[in-house]
């Protein structure tokens, strides 16, 4: 899973997701036109708009990109067979056709999709778009010279799991044609109705094989988008793209691309991105960030001021913190022991503790709260805002633990808002008021990841965090509760190590729908009928709070996403 990009240090958000209380959706100021703070001005095209980033746009290479709906910055440059749709909120968790005419055309049983693409797409240098251009594209993205990429070609295409890329095997993938330059066809092993999601990722970009220079190519990636890139220095570090003369807005309903040209600085300090974006002057007046968030004292300053207020976007992206425990574990290993500590959670802590209800709310669910992923409310085990001790005491009396209990608490010593020692405190606070005791073992990010992600090594209770790779309930339950994806010898997702079959079943039934609405209603169904395990527990979506320059305007941020779309924007 990918979550937007964000700058962990500064977000004090739960997750790297977005928060929808049921029912809210992402947007952005409530003067989301061409008008807002610095004036008014009509939006047209031109001006310099400038990105100001903590974190370096690396791997530029379509093949390597793991993003979320083909990404911002990596989306006006490569465009691909679906796109998300570029509209505040909920209505921007859809997906719509990009290269294709469609978003697919599937068989009975969703095993062979087929795209036809649109007339006249062209290159940078004017050459045409062609479906072996995107086969070629897909099948680079096998090169272990070039991984990177979202997993789900390998596991979904038939050969996927066997196939070295075109360097090594310049036969090509059999399971994907282009019977004509305008049709692709694709042959999936198990049906799967989301593959227009799967579309929006950036190894769908067209890639032409005579100008492909391998490791090399993401220094001057051929553009298929409206803007091409003119220079990428320091791998992301500076990234400069002007307009792509050869792109069309009339086979692009999309992205507006109003500025001339696209300045990306990274490597910066999040407190100078803030200040920066914050005093707006010069080129600053016309910048934005697409991966720092407010922090909650740099919040606190924005909301006394007027101006400042102004300019700031809230987003909200399928994202979810919660703890997590290994069943395989004692005490963890008695239903009791988990729902005990389902009602002693006070969740208001845990929300102090990152920032306040501004950046973070409450999680009862495992699904985020948006319609897109079927949303279906749920609290099993309620106890309120703050926690229900009474009860935690009597379930734990009913485990055998009359007399209190002693456990320890895995998290992360990075100060990420997310599974980092405030949250870890909080709920030390709260359990301690049913009569649990906990200790905190703060490990460094990387030993973290590896104990938590090791079959072998997963603690018995530990802060956890997933995102969605698209808006819908698949990719965000199936990782985490299908039994066929425990992994015994790499990184394992699925913490409670649940290898139920009728969940799985219900999983693979899910996949077969082509229709998405029913595929969201069944997910949360599912979703609900899992909570009643309690292997995990939820605690928070966090929300995206990010300032932007005065002379920005044309702000839109999208439930797929929940960040400003910098396809969007226009400058002064």
């Amino acid at each position: 899973m990918r979550q937007p990009s964000v700058n962990r240090a500064r977000v004090a958000t739960v997750s790297l997701a977005l928060v929808v209380a049921a029912g809210a959706a992402a947007c952005g100021p409530e003067d989301n036109d061409a008008k807002g703070a610095g004036g008014d001005f009509e939006l047209r095209k031109g001006g310099t708009l400038t990105v100001l980033n903590a974190n370096p746009q690396e791997d530029f290479d379509p093949a390597r990109l793991y993003t979320s709906g083909g990404g911002n910055v990596p989306s006006l440059v490569f465009r691909t067979l679906t796109t998300r749709n570029r509209e505040n909120g909920a209505a921007g968790a859809k997906v719509v056709p990009d290269l294709a005419t469609d978003t697919g055309r599937p068989n009975k049983d969703a095993t062979v999709w087929t795209y036809t693409l649109k007339k006249g797409l062209t290159y940078e240098d004017g050459t045409p778009i062609t479906s072996a251009d995107i086969k070629y594209g897909i099948e680079r993205s096998f090169a272990a010279e070039l991984s990177g990429g979202a997993p789900y070609l390998r596991d979904w295409l038939i050969g996927g799991a066997d196939y070295q890329g075109p360097y090594k095997d310049k036969k090509g993938l059999d399971s994907i044609e282009t019977p004509d330059d305008l049709t692709i066809v694709f042959h999936l092993n198990k049906p799967e109705g989301e593959f227009p999601y799967l579309a929006t990722q950036t190894q769908f970009t067209p890639v032409p094989q005579a100008k492909d220079t391998g490791t090399k190519y993401e220094e001057h990636p051929v553009s298929s988008g409206p803007y091409k890139v003119v220079k990428n220095e320091n791998d992301g570090e500076r990234l400069i793209l002007e307009r792509n003369p050869h792109w069309s807005a009339s086979t692009d309903a999309e992205r507006k691309a109003y500025p001339d040209r696209i300045d990306v600085r990274s490597g910066l300090d999040s407190s100078v991105i803030n200040q920066r974006l914050s005093s707006s002057q010069g080129a600053d007046a016309a910048a934005v960030t697409t991966d720092t968030n407010l922090g909650p004292a740099e919040l606190a300053k924005v909301t006394g001021d007027k101006e400042l207020a102004a300019r700031v976007g809230t987003g909200h992206f399928g994202y979810t913190n919660y703890i997590a425990f290994n069943p395989k574990v004692k005490p963890f290993d008695d239903p009791k022991v988990r729902q005990a500590i389902s009602y002693a959670i006070d969740r208001t802590s845990v929300i102090n503790a990152v920032g306040g209800s501004s950046l973070a709310e409450a999680a009862t669910t495992y699904l985020p709260n948006q319609k897109s992923f079927g949303y279906t409310p749920y609290d099993h085990f309620p106890a309120g805002a703050s926690g229900d001790p009474a009860k935690a005491r009597e379930l734990l009396k009913k485990a055998g633990h009359g007399n209190g209990l002693t456990i320890t608490l895995t998290h992360s010593n990075d100060k990420d808002f997310e599974t980092s020692p405030e949250i870890a405190t909080a709920v030390q606070d709260a359990l301690k008021k049913a009569g649990i005791t906990v200790k905190l073992q703060g490990l460094e990010s990387n030993d973290y990841k590896d104990k938590i992600h090791g079959a072998r090594t997963e603690p018995g209770f530990f802060l956890a965090h997933w995102g969605a790779d698209w808006p819908s309930g698949g990719p965000f339950l199936a990782p985490i509760f299908d039994g066929r994806q425990i992994v015994e010898d790499g990184a394992n997702f699925n913490t409670g190590f649940l290898d139920d079959k009728a969940v799985n079943a219900e999983i693979d039934a899910i996949n077969k729908l082509t229709d998405l609405d029913e595929a969201a209603r069944r997910w949360g169904a599912l979703d609900k009928k899992i909570g009643e395990q309690a292997l995990t527990v939820p605690l928070f979506h966090p929300v995206y709070k990010r300032l932007y320059g005065n002379d920005v305007k044309n702000i839109v941020i999208s439930d797929w996403t929940g960040v400003l779309d910098i396809s969007q924007v226009a400058v002064k």
